[in-house]
């Protein structure tokens, strides 16, 4: 019997969640058992799960779970050095070069467990079948927005909503303190760039959408420049060209806030070269200069501003590939397998 291990996020400010009660009761009628831990945060309660069906484990038992559980979670495990002795389905951000993420290799290596990195189930075309990148450009274009009105202040903390129409209806009160600023999105064609399109169209925002076409020439992008706000959505990789070099600090520009919703600045090919470390809720915006000020948004789990429609609609892209657990050496979960198996060999 395929059993799923639903395990609590514990890093903080994180409620999302990858399986809803009702894809939990399908899983449940094709045969299969789930677990789910308890949690403090989870945005949908325990109590659906249970009337699914699931059983319930404590806060955080995930690494006592039967050695054949499938530990399912979505955000980063606590950095420990424990070794990881299960096999696991989550974002790992292990196979760019992250420091983060060879450590996390390395207690695979150590524990003879396995990742099945969320980021890398592809179909046979190679395109994700679930992603949360529209609720990411969504949520990434408002808090862009949000930094921009806290000018000539960096903004303060945030926290999240119950849902769009509460965080649109926030901004619009907000951005009477404001001239109309003109953004440009960098990957407007993708599900992020959708996402920060339409947040931008909800407000009345001018958007110049740039995707594969506008960037092919491998830059410089002086028009990024010419914008208050550039917000970036284009996941880093060697072929992607520098969108911001560090001499944009000091240049003449219009531009005040970078919003990196792809939010990989530890990486070698990130594009963005004025900072290197991502962003958190409690300090959501980096300052990285003065006068005129130029603030860089980087949070790295966005969608959790929005975690209730976020949820929901991750879990209904996911939950056929999830059917498929049955069989981890085909189709989506094979191909994740054979991913995991070439990065953990350089380890």
């Amino acid at each position: 019997m395929t059993h799923i291990w639903l395990r609590a996020e514990e890093r903080e400010s994180e409620e999302r969640v990858g399986l809803t009660p009702e894809g939990a009761a399908a899983l449940i009628a094709k045969g299969m058992k789930i677990t789910v831990e308890e949690s403090p945060a989870r945005v949908i309660p325990v109590e659906g799960y249970i009337k699914a069906g699931c059983a319930t484990a404590p806060f955080a038992s995930w690494a006592d779970a039967p050695q054949d559980a499938i530990i399912f979670g979505l955000k980063e495990l606590p950095e420990t050095d424990q070794p990881l002795h299960h096999r696991h389905i989550m974002f790992g951000h292990a196979y760019k070069g992250q420091p983060a993420g060879q450590r996390l290799l390395e207690r695979f290596k150590a524990g003879g467990g396995t990742l099945y990195d969320l980021e890398y189930l592809v179909d046979e075309n190679g395109r994700r079948v679930a992603a949360f990148g529209y609720w990411a450009g969504f949520a990434g274009a408002a808090l862009s927005l949000k930094a921009l009105i806290a000018q000539p202040n960096v903004m303060g903390p945030i926290q999240g909503y119950h849902n769009k129409d509460a965080l649109i209806a926030e901004l619009q009160r907000e951005m009477t303190a404001i001239d109309l600023p003109r953004a440009i999105i960098i990957g407007a064609l993708g599900r992020v760039g959708t996402g920060a399109r339409d947040l931008c169209a909800a407000l009345g925002i001018p958007v110049t959408a740039w995707d594969m076409a506008e960037t092919a020439s491998g830059g410089p992008f002086p028009e990024i420049l010419d914008h208050e706000m550039f917000l970036n959505c284009i996941l880093a990789d060697p072929s992607v060209p520098v969108f911001v070099p560090q001499s944009a600090k000091e240049a003449p520009r219009a531009l005040r806030v970078i919003g990196d919703i792809a939010c990989d600045p530890s990486s070698d090919f990130s594009p963005i070269k004025v900072y290197d470390h991502v962003t958190t809720w409690g300090e959501p915006a980096l300052r990285v200069h003065n006068a005129p000020p130029l603030d860089v948004m980087a949070i790295d789990n966005l969608p959790s501003l929005l975690p209730l429609e976020s949820s929901e609609d991750y879990a209904a892209q996911l939950l056929p590939s999830l059917h498929g657990l049955e069989d981890l050496t085909q189709g989506v979960w094979g191909r994740a397998k054979a991913r995991f198996d070439h990065h953990i060999a350089q380890v």
